[in-house]
């Protein structure tokens, strides 16, 4: 699956597992990929090495929360309803373009 926004593609993975999910981006440095967490409202970054920009998603892709340049050891809860968002980690400043309330468009190519 692929985002393209910043005249630039990103590719992005879906976090399907349990250690997918528990691990996302932690440790990673010169990220160029994305992670979409399904069925998730919150996200943490202790332990990254890098910060990141976080797009939450409702049940149609549209985005209803975006932080750009989020800092190591920060906690982001989007809302309450888990089963109804998704949360989109990005490399820093990948989602400057991005807009609330815009829909995200995942293309398999």
């Amino acid at each position: 699956m692929y985002l393209n926004t910043n005249k630039k593609q990103y590719k992005i993975v879906i976090a399907k597992s349990f250690f997918k999910r528990l691990f996302g981006l932690m440790g990673k440095k010169n990220i160029d990929f994305g992670i979409l967490f399904p069925k998730c409202n919150s996200i943490h970054t202790f332990f990254m090495k890098e910060n990141i920009d976080i797009v939450g998603l409702d049940e149609n892709n549209e985005v209803i929360y975006k932080y750009e340049n989020l800092p190591k050891n920060k906690i982001i809860k989007i809302n309450n309803d888990r089963k109804k968002t998704s949360i989109l980690e990005l490399p820093k400043s990948a989602s400057s373009k991005i807009k609330v309330g815009t829909i995200l468009l995942l293309n398999e190519e």
